[in-house]
């Protein structure tokens, strides 16, 4: 027989108590909408499976050196990850870097970036031609782009098939892959034009060309004036930035509070968490979902209305990708000051050239502020993209052997790394595939029908620190526009 469900510490809400809102999922998405319910007439409890909150924002010490193990930078240019640390009094430890300029690691060589490129769509051709990156056939393909008719593109398409029918393969593969891998650890074949370079493909419309459309969304250039910084991070790593928004926020966190159920009930809502052995639940007046699609997926669909939300949600994928850091002697690189002197923060590799590593950052040349007096320079080796998770099943050490042998091979580093630091993290990016934008749609149509329902995270507006709060910002104002609503109505 299975046992009855132990209600949990919140008691039912009563004449006069605060209405109670329970945000599922303790990554820095959930952890911001808490923070945006603050000071607001409610009581906020927020529920995480896992030991500590956080998701995918933790650092811990290699070497000596506190160093980011999931994302290391938030862009300056949205406002939303700064207002944020901002807001919770973390805004004189933001840090911007000592260089910017990257590389592609292609063709047997170290080329520079294009500094005029949107996610690898150029928007000058001659600074194309000047990175050597790609081949003369493939820039001579390139070069014609300018010239071609508009190419059809219906409501979406992969952005492979479109960029491509604009540059030819060979940009796609040596720029745009790399890129939108370092950023999704997804392939150009199934991502989403639409939905991942949202940006270009609404200038696309009303240009004549895609380098012109590329070009619209970029400043003029202007050699002799320095460029605002693109990133910027914590002083101590954005790893502390989830503690510090969870005090801020005020609400209650509870750790290794998996929710396994969801259901309405007539003030509002029911959460199963516990062992089957042991549930207990928790009402609350409103939820805001603040996890993966899966587990969304997965809550909605014991919910009466919310099926087609539940469908939408189930079919964005998630890809799984490794971070190995590094730690070598300053001295083990060639050349006088270690990393400094390769005068880049890093390098991508296209997956056409067949390695495991996709890309590189020379953290201690990236964030001048990492460095010591331990006389080390940190290196940071992203493992993994769509449809290469058998290199994932290597142990730590394989992989950091791995990722060491191909950074050896690239910047000519001697001798085996000091220290080294494996982080895995399973099914961590969403898949924002050809289709995103209308599956967002049906979940948000679906999550709309729910009063006191809301969603937030990666997987809708877009995988970064900032685009996630900007989603947790409208949940916590949707779920704020309910309750009021419901205030005025006496019910």
């Amino acid at each position: 027989m299975d046992s009855p469900a132990r209600e949990a510490e919140h008691p039912r809400r009563g004449p006069g108590a605060l209405p109670h809102v329970a945000v599922v999922g303790g990554g820095i998405s959930g952890l911001a909408a808490a923070y945006f319910l603050r000071g607001e007439p409610v009581r906020v409890t927020v529920l995480e499976g896992s030991p500590q909150p956080g998701g995918k924002l933790a650092a811990s010490e290699v070497a000596g050196i506190t160093v980011d193990a999931g994302a290391e930078a938030l862009l300056a240019r949205r406002p939303e990850g700064t207002e944020l640390i901002a807001g919770i009094g973390l805004g004189d430890q933001l840090v911007t870097p000592g260089t910017t300029s990257s590389a592609i690691w292609t063709r047997g060589a170290f080329r520079p970036l294009p500094r005029r490129q949107f996610l690898g769509v150029p928007a000058d051709l001659d600074d194309l031609a000047r990175s050597g990156v790609l081949s003369a056939e493939g820039l001579a393909r390139a070069t014609s782009e300018p010239e071609l008719p508009p190419t059809p593109r219906d409501d979406d398409a992969a952005v492979a098939e479109y960029v491509g029918a604009r540059f030819g393969r060979e940009i796609v593969d040596r720029l745009v892959d790399p890129l939108l891998g370092g950023v999704y650890a997804g392939r150009s074949e199934q991502l989403s034009f639409e939905a991942t370079m949202r940006p270009l493909a609404d200038a696309s419309r009303v240009h004549r060309c895609l380098t012109e459309a590329a070009a619209s969304l970029l400043p003029p250039p202007q050699p002799a004036a320095p460029r605002p910084p693109v990133f910027t991070t914590l002083a101590g790593g954005l790893g502390a930035l989830p503690a510090a928004v969870a005090e801020a926020s005020g609400a209650t966190i509870m750790t290794r509070s998996m929710v396994r159920g969801l259901t309405r009930t007539p003030g509002g809502w029911r959460l199963l968490t516990g062992s089957a052995a042991r549930p207990e639940a928790i009402d609350a007046d409103a939820v805001v979902l603040a996890v993966p699609a899966r587990p969304a997926s997965r809550l909605l669909a014991g919910v009466e209305g919310a099926s087609a939300a539940a469908a939408a949600l189930g079919e964005i994928g998630y890809a799984s990708m490794a971070i190995v850091t590094l730690a070598y002697p300053r001295s083990a690189f060639p050349g006088p000051g270690g990393l400094a002197a390769l005068s880049c923060s890093g390098y991508l590799v296209p997956a056409v050239d067949g390695r495991a590593v996709k890309a590189v950052t020379f953290s201690t040349v990236k964030w001048p502020h990492l460095l010591g007096d331990e006389d080390v320079d940190i290196v940071r080796c992203s493992i993994g993209r769509t449809g290469e998770e058998a290199v994932l099943q290597r142990d730590d050490g394989e992989l950091a052997a791995l990722a060491a042998g191909e950074l050896s091979e690239a910047t000519g580093v001697r001798g085996a790394p000091v220290a080294a630091r494996v982080t895995r993290w399973g099914g961590a990016l969403p898949q924002y595939t050809v289709g995103h934008l209308d599956r967002v749609a049906r979940v948000r149509a679906g999550v709309a029908a729910q009063p006191g329902l809301a969603v937030c995270g990666a997987a809708y507006d877009g995988v970064g620190i900032p685009a996630c709060v900007a989603t947790a910002r409208a949940a916590a104002r949707q779920i704020l526009g309910y309750l009021k609503a419901r205030q005025r109505q006496g019910t």
